[in-house]
């Protein structure tokens, strides 16, 4: 579920839509976190798929750490890919506002945490010399992305969190120790799908 103070917003025809804030929201604001209508499919029954759905699923989802595809039901589904993005996801099933993030402005995701099938051609952005989302981006780039969720949880506790009710019960305490400084937060690395551990387990 996005955080209830973004709304869906028509940017232009080669990118099509995007979230953005309709209120301020500070750093270390859950901005979404995984919810019971948010859908999960197998590989095996992607795989099933007439090719046409197959291709309009694999846009709209992002795989877990168990290699799932997860199809969020709301507008969680239309954000953007940014090499700067101002939300960060982690091992807990929500994603931090990495930085505050105010009125009118884009939320935008790295998709190099979103285990992607296949290389994702980007947008030139000021700053980067990346050009693309490599399926294995995680491996390279979790260190930069640890560092910044482990800066926003700082925060965590200082801000208002309207999804936080929705934690999955497990991570409950886990969650509530490293916003209180008292656990240290778990790798980004955790979220990655190890292909490679699959067709092993399979061969």
């Amino acid at each position: 579920m996005m955080h209830p103070h973004t709304e869906l917003r028509f940017i232009n025809e080669s990118i099509g839509y995007g979230v953005f804030a309709t209120r301020f929201i500070p750093k270390g604001t859950i901005t979404w976190i995984l919810d019971e209508l948010d859908q999960k499919f197998d590989e095996f029954y992607f795989i099933s798929l007439d090719p046409l759905l197959r291709e309009r699923l694999l846009k709209y989802c992002y795989r877990d750490e168990l290699g799932q595809y997860i199809l969020c039901w709301d507008i969680a589904r239309y954000v953007n890919h940014s090499f700067h993005s101002n939300c960060m996801a982690t091992p807990y099933k929500f994603e931090l506002a990495v930085r505050d993030i105010y009125p009118g402005e884009e939320l935008t995701d790295d998709y190099g945490y979103f285990n992607l099938d296949k290389p994702f051609y980007c947008f030139p952005e000021p700053g980067t010399d990346r050009t693309r989302v490599m399926p294995d981006d995680i491996l390279h780039y979790y260190r930069e992305w640890d560092q910044k969720a482990a800066d926003a949880m700082q925060s965590f506790n200082w801000v208002q969190q309207p999804l936080k009710h929705l934690l999955e019960r497990k991570y409950i305490d886990k969650v509530h120790a490293i916003a209180l400084g008292q656990e240290k937060m778990d790798s980004i690395l955790a979220c990655y799908f190890d292909r490679t551990a699959q067709f092993k387990a399979v061969s």
